[in-house]
């Protein structure tokens, strides 16, 4: 790791600490420190969220998330409840003290960020909006995690339906996923297979899944990316996961095929190393077939 860039980032993150308030023991002139603040602003702008969402998307440990939403209770801000479908698990929700107290944080929030903007002329606003959104897409991209999940998992599901919308969305002719050659579950667990996903903050943005088709041959499915996380090249990243899971398995060759319509995706397959190759099975929705050798 260059040494530079690890000093330029730790003086990025002091500097964004100091302008943002986060030293302070009172952000944004309240009676609640940074936690609290962050938690609450959370809590409200999901319009509730359960604990263990919470945890997730905001990267705490359960301990110190449980103590930080006692609080925020103890105060009126939040209530609590079971989930009516698993009483597992518990709920939080703003009160009516509480949406009034979300309501001027937002207010001293806005307040603070003109503050640090209007000192700047107009194009050093422009410029440095623009290097935040470039901060912000970038620091998205470090904070993706891509993990083996179950494909039956919710999670697994929905991005899932969401490919299958996508396709819909894009094929000329629609997509009906019953006439598709069939990728099932328990093709997509190992031995036989493997199903991948890739969350941000606790938020599935993308999926991949292969089944096993020889005992060295590796077949890949349902590879998809939410539009929210493209052009960060979390595309190739998932390639590289699904292959490193093929590897695992012992499989030596990895096959795909797509349509023509996905023009991104052939894109993304010809620059990894994959070769067209003669069609190698009836996938109704296939026009082109690839190959790589692992």
């Amino acid at each position: 790791m260059n040494t530079e860039q690890v000093a330029q980032v730790r003086r990025f993150n002091r500097l964004v600490t100091q302008r943002a308030g986060a030293l302070d023991d009172h952000f944004l002139g309240s009676d609640r420190p940074l936690g609290e603040s962050r938690v609450l602003y959370e809590i409200g702008s999901s319009g509730g969220a359960d604990l263990r969402t919470l945890r997730a998307r905001l990267g705490l440990d359960s301990g110190y998330l449980s103590r930080v939403v006692q609080s925020l209770e103890s105060q009126g801000l939040v209530r609590l409840r079971a989930v009516e479908d698993d009483e597992r698990v518990r709920r939080a929700e703003l009160t009516r003290t509480g949406r009034a107290e979300l309501k001027v944080m937002n207010r001293r929030s806005d307040d603070a960020a003109e503050a640090i903007l209007t000192p700047l002329t107009d194009s050093q606003r422009e410029r440095l909006v623009a290097a935040m959104a470039e901060v912000h897409r970038l620091l998205t991209a470090a904070g993706i995690v891509i993990e083996r999940v179950d494909p039956a998992n919710d999670s697994a599901r929905w991005c899932v339906a969401q490919y299958f919308a996508e396709l819909s969305e894009r094929f000329e002719e629609g997509y009906d996923p019953t006439k598709a050659l069939p990728a099932d579950d328990a093709e997509l667990r190992p031995p036989r297979g493997a199903f991948v996903m890739a969350s941000v903050d606790g938020e599935p943005v993308a999926c991949g899944s292969l089944k096993t088709v020889s005992p060295k041959i590796a077949w890949i499915k349902r590879m998809w990316v939410a539009r929210s996380a493209r052009g960060l090249g979390l595309g190739r990243r998932m390639l590289a996961a699904l292959e490193d899971e093929a590897r695992r398995l012992g499989r030596t060759t990895m096959h795909l095929e797509t349509n023509r319509r996905l023009v991104e995706a052939i894109q993304l397959y010809r620059s990894a190393g994959y070769v067209e190759v003669a069609p190698f099975n009836a996938e109704p929705y296939g026009d082109h077939w690839f190959e790589k050798r692992l």
